[in-house]
């Protein structure tokens, strides 16, 4: 278990809550914790507290971590209202937090509602925001809505590519607040990399990820119809982890069950909830990831593995290599992308614009230097 230092040590709070967002985070949190004069704390919410998605707070505590706040947001209906709701009690649950544990500086990744709930809270308690993957584009639900705002409410930004950090300086903020770390979901992936043997044998599993994009259960779940059905008939077998909370969540999830009734157990693997580790390793060794996970733009392309990249979701998202092909949502763009996605051999281990690994030390350099004063914490627009 890892312990808190003294009080004289600067105090950084991280929010998690999703599994991929933790992951991410990790290497972030391991150097913090790491690190003389830094006091690691960590609140967690969002999926993390959802037994529906896997109940994925056990992953963190069987990682070592000590959990310092458990803050409920979703209750994971899917219905119109439980974001808003959600994203008000983790305004007030995180603030709650922070308060009372004087806390300095919060940390947030993406673009999610726990983000801009650990953001908000921040800016009104008087904390430094820190902000990861700032600067990104991918539209989503309200994604790109909500990592813009959570922007301007931050203080210092830890963005992954240089284009990433043009567009957060033109959206007003000063060049000195901005610092280009690459991608922090890396850093695990380059060392699972060093340990797999070269050449791999060819695979024939599909890893399907597909997340909703805030349209209505129905139009989730027939897309979500197509990619399985695609990916049956290419003769490939399945690994199918589940959705996020985003609504329309539900559709997605009507799909996969009834694609395992009728298909068996044999060619499909449904995995609610997975450790990073093991999903790095199913990412490396799969063929093809298949959805609009952010992954497929990132990782895969690093792991060796091609991405058939469907829908809107990660539009505009830099992909990292060539080996990404793009697909609209109907039947037949899906089948001819994977078509393609197939005959690419991507060569794992490659640098990218989003780094070459080592980013959690470098975001964890920057928060053991960076201000937290009030001067630092009263931004203005730099144009």
């Amino acid at each position: 278990m890892k312990k808190n230092r003294p009080r004289e040590d600067r105090r950084l709070a991280f929010v998690t809550g999703s599994r991929a967002e933790y992951g991410l985070l990790r290497s972030v949190m391991e150097a913090v914790a790491g690190r003389s004069g830094l006091e690691l704390q960590l609140v967690v919410t969002g999926m993390h507290l959802l037994k529906k998605f896997g109940w994925t707070v056990e992953e963190v505590t069987r990682d070592g971590w000590r959990i310092d706040a458990r803050v409920r947001m979703q209750k994971g209906d899917d219905s119109a209202t439980d974001q808003a709701g959600g994203l008000a009690r983790g305004v007030a649950g995180i603030a709650r937090y922070c308060v009372q544990a004087g806390t300095d500086i919060i940390v947030v990744l993406g673009d999610r509602i726990e983000a801009m709930a650990g953001a908000l809270a921040g800016v009104t308690t008087g904390c430094v925001v820190a902000h990861i993957h700032g600067g990104d584009v991918a539209p989503g639900d309200f994604d790109d809505s909500l990592r813009h705002a959570i922007t301007k409410l931050a203080h210092v930004h830890l963005v992954a590519t240089q284009a990433a950090r043009r567009r957060i300086i033109r959206m007003g903020e000063s060049l000195d607040r901005v610092h280009v770390v690459g991608a922090p979901g890396l850093d695990r992936l380059f060392d699972l990399i060093r340990q797999t043997p070269q050449p791999r044998s060819r695979s024939n599993r599909a890893l399907i990820i597909q997340h909703a994009c805030g349209r209505g259960p129905d139009r989730e779940r027939r897309t979500m119809e197509s990619i399985l059905h695609t990916v049956e008939q290419a003769g490939l077998a399945r690994t199918i982890l589940y959705p996020n909370t985003d609504r329309g969540h539900s559709g997605i999830l009507q799909a996969i069950e009834a694609h395992q009734c009728r298909t068996g157990a044999d060619s499909v693997q449904i995995i609610r909830s997975v450790d990073r580790d093991r999903y790095l390793r199913l990412l490396i060794d799969s063929a093809v990831l298949v959805g609009n996970s952010s992954s497929g733009i990132i990782e895969a392309p690093v792991a060796g593995t091609a991405t058939v990249n469907i829908g809107p979701r990660q539009a505009g998202r830099q992909p990292a290599g060539r080996s990404v092909v793009h697909a609209e949502e109907s039947h037949a763009s899906i089948r001819k992308a994977l078509e393609e996605a197939l005959r690419k051999r991507p060569v794992m281990g490659r640098s990218t614009v989003y780094g070459r690994g080592e980013a959690g030390k470098r975001i964890c350099g920057i928060l053991a230097r960076v201000p937290t004063g009030d001067r630092f914490r009263r931004k203005s627009i730099s144009y």
